[in-house]
């Protein structure tokens, strides 16, 4: 019976999700509702002085807002007694041995090796102490981290959905270390003991951890594990080749969605398809891109994000929105400004723009006031729709021989105080006759 797939997201709540994790998290959720499998939202909060509930509760607002919803939730601070389970296994096993160097001893041996032509691998001198040497380390106040012990030689080979087949010489790599020296956690031992209990079946996230991959390829086999499939796709850069900051807010989902405005699909649409070989359009609804979603198009060259390209996506997904989509997030607009509206807004909130123009006040611009006065004198009478617009101006042209954009131009910056907008046809039976009347006049209404 071939295994159900799922997946999961697991990002720590010691900042805000930036659109670097955005894509991870949606990478895995795309294939994940395509195959029709299970999604798991992983709190990876084992970091207690950093992780704080505001940003747990941050990063379910902002997969809420973008749609990517999940099957099942859990804490790694629910689970300590299933990573201590782990840490005795692997110590009974001789997979896990102490080691005392400080990180400034470390360093000085990782600058030696290099300074020789070598690698910087740990030299594993940990495996090496006696008794003696540990009771004289605990003696001088020495905690000790715990590294895990690889099998060696080996080789880790797997075919990675995006990177095609990989191979790593383990011999390559340091020992991972699994606990610090005052007893918490690092990411790797939790991750492990997490994908094995939840059944993970396909690990998706950036190349920057494709060497953590195989390294972790045997912790899964020292716990009892199976490796599940690795998908390493590119990293995220902006637009320049910077990195993308999570604890600095930078490009964060919170700041696109209450500072800028953005709507949910833009980022959706950005971040599906930025590394694949598809083009990136602007799609209403996540449907098709799960539709769509094939890891074969994914390139292996650096991704980068513009925050220009949102922006541009931002506004054809509103030139397309029906009212019905939006109405609830609209004040005082209706359905017929807003069909009007829509095709000359970038963010939602510009809509205020035309909504002040209909409902006022409003400063009108005039620069010939003869001219608007008599334009006042020839509006014709109400009830207004969309022939009344040609109808008067037709009238101030005969009246006064202005023709062309001598003739609109002064109308629409009287009536609207703008050089652009909506067609004038359609915009001004929307407007109250005495309010254009009074607008003409160069009051402020």
């Amino acid at each position: 019976m071939t295994k159900s797939i799922k997946v999961r997201f697991a990002p720590s709540p010691t900042g805000l999700l930036h659109v670097g994790n955005i894509r991870t998290a949606l990478v895995n959720w795309l294939f994940c509702r395509q195959q029709g499998g299970t999604f798991l939202l992983r709190l990876d909060d084992t970091d207690v002085g950093r992780s704080t509930t505001a940003f747990a509760e941050a990063i379910e607002r902002d997969l809420t807002w973008l749609g990517l919803n999940w099957d099942e939730k859990a804490r790694q601070s629910d689970r300590i007694d299933r990573y201590e389970a782990a840490v005795e296994k692997l110590k009974a096993d001789g997979r896990l041995y102490p080691c005392y160097e400080s990180g400034q001893e470390l360093e000085l041996k990782r600058k030696v090796q290099l300074g020789q032509g070598k690698p910087p691998v740990y030299d594993r001198a940990g495996l090496n102490l006696n008794a003696d040497e540990i009771a004289a380390f605990e003696a001088d106040g020495r905690k000790p981290h715990w590294r895990f012990k690889l099998e060696l030689p080996a080789r880790v080979e797997w075919d990675d959905l995006v990177k095609g087949p990989l191979s790593f010489d383990l011999a390559a790599l340091s020992d991972p270390i699994l606990i610090r020296e005052n007893g918490s956690f690092l990411y790797t031992l939790p991750s492990v003991v997490d994908d094995i209990d939840f059944e993970i079946t396909h690990i998706m996230r950036g190349e920057d951890h494709a060497a953590n991959s195989a390294a972790q390829a045997q912790l899964f086999e020292a716990l009892g594990g199976s490796v599940p499939h690795y998908a390493h796709f590119s990293l995220l850069t902006g637009a320049g080749g910077e990195g993308l900051s999570k604890r600095l807010g930078t490009a964060s989902i919170q700041s696109y969605r209450d500072e800028d405005g953005l709507e949910a699909m833009s980022i959706n649409s950005l971040l599906a398809r930025l590394g694949s070989s598809e083009a990136i359009e602007p799609m209403m609804s996540l449907e098709p891109l799960i539709a769509g979603f094939d890891f074969g198009k994914y390139s292996r060259s650096t991704a980068k994000f513009d925050p220009k390209d949102l922006d541009i996506l931002n506004a054809k997904i509103l030139h397309q929105t029906d009212y019905a989509a939006v109405s609830e997030r609209l004040e005082n607009v209706d359905e017929a400004l807003w069909n009007i509206g829509r095709k000359n807004i970038n963010k939602l909130n510009d809509i205020k723009e035309l909504l002040t123009i209909v409902k006022g006040p409003l400063e009108p611009k005039i620069d010939d006031q003869a001219f608007a006065n008599q334009a006042a004198d020839l509006l014709p009478d109400a009830p207004w729709d969309e022939t009344t617009w040609k109808a008067w101006t037709t009238a101030v042209k005969e009246a006064t021989g202005a023709k062309g954009r001598a003739l609109f131009m002064p109308l629409r910056q009287a009536v609207t105080g703008m050089d652009h907008g909506p067609e004038m046809g359609s915009l001004l039976p929307l407007i109250d006759p005495e309010i254009v009347k009074a607008r003409l006049q160069g009051k402020l209404v």
